[in-house]
C-alpha cells in the first residue's frame, strides 16, 4: 500500500508499508521520515547502528540518515516528505521540531507510544489516507496541514518524554538553535566559539546552560556531528581518507586521522574493514 502526493514544485507526502522495497525512496536524500511499527518488530541499519523497534515504536529520521532494513517481522507504515512539501526549517516557529527531532546524528529519537498517543497519530494517519481519495485543487494544503499535525503531534510526545517543560523553553531552543547550526556549518567551523558568536552568546554562557539542563556538552556535539558525517562517507562512498579529510575541513589527512581515531577508537582503515565484512 502507498499513498503519494508529488506536487507540481517536486514536492513529495508519501505513507507507504513497502518502503524498504522501494530502492530509489531509500536512496532518496531529500526524504524527512518516520517509520511506525504497527505490529511485531522491526530491524534497521541506520548509518552504522543497529537498531531494533518494536510494537507502536516509532522514529523520526533525518533526509541525511542512511537507512536500510535488516529484518522484518510484522507490519509497519513510513510517512516520507520532502522540503518542497513541508520545509522544517521555514516552518520551525510553527512545529519546532528542526534539531530535535531532525538532527544529522547517527542517534535519533525512537519513542514507544501509550494508548492515548496511539490514537493521536492514528487518526492523523487515517485523516491522510481519507484525503489522498480527494481530488481537488485543495488536497494538497490538506495534506500538508494533516502532515504539520502529525510532527506537532510527535513533538509533543518527544517533549513529554524528555521532560521538557514550560520553564525549559529558551534552553530547548538555545540547544536546538545550537544544533541548526552545527548542521549547516560543521566542515567550516569546528570551536564553540563560532556558534557562540553566531548566536550571540558567549562559549561558557552556552556551556552552563547545556551542563545545568544535562545536555551534552557544546564540543561534544560539534565532535558527533564530524564524526557522524565521517563514518557515512566512509561507509557509503568510493572516496578514500584524503578526499573526506577535505570534504570536512581537515587541512591535512593526519589530523583528520587523529580526530577520528580520538572519537571513535578505531583507526579509518580499522573502522571500514569492520563494517565491510558484515
Amino acid at each position: 500500500m502507498e499513498y503519494a502526493c508529488i506536487t507540481p514544485l517536486q514536492g513529495s507526502l508519501i505513507v507507504t508499508d513497502d518502503f524498504h522495497n522501494s530502492e530509489s525512496l531509500l536512496q532518496n536524500k531529500d526524504l524527512y521520515k518516520f517509520i511506525w511499527v504497527l505490529e511485531g518488530s522491526l530491524d534497521l541499519a541506520i548509518d552504522h547502528m543497529e537498531i531494533n523497534l518494536v510494537k507502536n515504536q516509532v522514529i523520526p529520521l533525518s533526509n541525511v540518515h542512511h537507512i536500510r532494513f535488516t529484518r522484518i517481522s510484522g507490519k509497519y507504515i513510513s510517512i516520507l516528505f520532502n522540503s518542497n512539501f513541508y520545509c522544517i526549517f521555514k516552518s520551525d516557529s510553527e512545529v519546532s521540531c528542526n534539531g530535535f527531532l531532525f538532527a544529522g546524528y547517527a542517534n535519533p529519537l525512537p519513542m514507544q507510544l501509550t494508548g492515548s498517543q496511539i490514537h493521536a497519530l492514528g487518526s492523523i494517519v487515517s485523516d491522510i489516507r481519507l484525503e489522498y481519495k480527494e481530488d481537488d485543487s485543495l488536497k494538497e494544503e490538506m495534506l500538508r496541514l494533516h502532515l504539520k499535525r502529525f510532527i506537532i503531534t510527535y513533538t509533543r510526545i518527544a517533549r513529554k518524554k524528555y521532560a521538557i517543560e514550560p520553564a525549559h523553553e529558551s534552553a530547548l531552543y538555545l540547544f536546538r538553535q545550537f544544533i541548526i547550526l552545527v548542521d549547516s556549518n560543521f566542515k567550516e567551523k569546528k570551536k564553540v566559539g563560532d556558534y557562540a558568536q553566531m548566536l550571540n552568546r558567549s562559549p561558557k554562557t552556552i556551556a552552563n546552560l547545556f551542563s545545568l539542563y544535562k545536555l551534552p556538552s557544546p564540543l561534544q556535539i560539534i565532535q558527533e556531528r564530524i564524526e557522524t558525517e565521517a563514518k557515512r562517507l566512509l561507509l557509503y562512498s568510493n572516496m578514500n581518507a584524503k578526499e573526506i579529510a577535505h570534504i570536512l575541513g581537515f587541512k591535512e589527512i593526519s589530523s583528520f586521522s587523529r580526530f577520528f581515531k580520538r572519537v571513535s577508537g578505531k583507526t579509518i582503515t580499522e573502522f571500514r574493514n569492520q563494517y565491510k565484512e558484515r
